[in-house]
């Protein structure tokens, strides 16, 4: 197991943040400046939706990682970010009480500038995913472990 969980630690995406809009901590994920730039172009002036899938895995020793996959509708766009939920916590409790995600370049200034937002039309789904991360964080006694948990379409 420590090789995988080392594997999971090496592929760990490192612009999760948050930020403050209007009184509220909104949940960030920073992208590489040319694919933010790439992916506004390919939706720019176009409805379209955004499907955002959690899958959750988790090792029965507390350390719990979340594949963050963002299908947007339109552009044939497919974002994909692993997220450590040990230290990136906070990440996910805003998740769950906003309901709402941004993207951002490196170079944005968070929160007033280059931020994208999505806003997640299932709230109960993020808070079910929170609950499942709070629950897998809490290492178990017994030997052994695995299993995992998805929440999608939220």
């Amino acid at each position: 197991m420590p090789d995988k969980l080392d594997e999971l630690l090496e592929r760990v995406h490192d612009g999760i943040a948050t930020f403050d809009f209007d009184g509220k901590e909104i949940p960030c994920i920073a992208i590489d400046g040319k694919r933010y730039d790439e992916m506004l172009s390919k939706i720019a002036g176009q409805s379209f939706s955004v499907n955002t899938d959690l899958n959750i895995l988790q090792d029965g020793l507390g350390n719990v990682f979340v594949e963050i996959v963002l299908t947007f509708s339109k552009g044939g766009i497919v974002e994909r970010f692993l997220v450590n939920a040990k230290t990136d916590l906070k990440f996910f409790e805003c998740l769950a009480q906003t309901t709402m995600l941004a993207l951002s370049s490196p170079k944005s200034d968070r929160g007033k500038d280059n931020v994208f937002m999505v806003q997640l039309p299932r709230p109960e789904k993020a808070q079910d995913a929170l609950e499942i991360i709070l629950t897998g964080l809490a290492p178990r006694n017994q030997g052994g472990g695995g299993g995992g948990g998805a929440v999608t379409g939220i």
